[in-house]
Parts: C-alpha cells; structure tokens; sequence
C-alpha cells in the first residue's frame, strides 16, 4: 500500500484529504507544518505528499525545498494544494520540484485524476 504524507494546517482539510486517499486504498500520515513533515520525512520517506502552501512555521514551498535537497528528497510525488490560484505561484511550485498542483475545495475525483497523472493511483 502506498503512502501518502498530508500536510496542512487546517485540522479540516487533513481530515477531508485522509478519507478521500484513504478511500482510493493508500495510507495516510498527517502533519500541520512544514518542519514537522520534513521531520517525518527524515523517519520514513512517503511515495507521495499532498502539500499545502501557506503554514505557520515552515511553509510549504521551503519544505518542498527542503526536501528536493536532501539526497532521498526526489523520490516522493509532491502535489501542491492551495488555495493559491495566482500562475506565478504555481511555476514556483513547479520549479520547486512540485509534481502536480490542485487547487481547493478538491474532491474525490480530482485527487484521484492527479494521482493517476503522477503515477500514484
């Protein structure tokens, strides 16, 4: 079963993004920051990341950096999930290594079709 790392702030979001991953048959850990995800990361390395932009303590766009450096950092898929709808957010998302990026509200069938575009599903 593959796993995927939820990370975002909203309590919400994370709850709503377990039971949608959860219900396509993959297994789920969650964080609310950057540097608590990068701190899982370092345990045990996820095959994907749902990754929202905006977090207190690190964001997500220097986790993301974070983790693209580090030498086992470009094996996870990173799906970037925010409500930054701006073009120029999403090239730097993408120059930062992200893989996808969905905007929110998402549901079932987005995840699912982005899953399926990065290899995942």
């Amino acid at each position: 079963m593959k796993h995927i790392l939820i990370v975002d702030d909203s309590t919400v979001i994370r709850k709503i993004a377990k039971r949608i991953l959860e219900s396509l048959h993959f297994e789920t850990s969650e964080a609310d920051d950057g540097e608590k995800a990068l701190a899982m990361c370092m345990e045990r390395m996820p095959d994907g990341i749902l990754l929202d932009w905006n977090m207190p303590v690190m964001d997500g766009l220097t986790f993301l950096q974070n983790l693209r450096s580090r030498p086992d950092g470009t094996h996870p898929k990173v799906i970037f999930c925010t409500t930054e709808n701006d073009v120029s957010h999403i090239a730097r998302a993408l120059h930062a290594g992200a893989d996808e990026y969905i905007m929110k509200p998402f549901d079932t069938r987005i995840v699912q079709s982005k899953f399926e575009e990065i290899g995942l599903a």
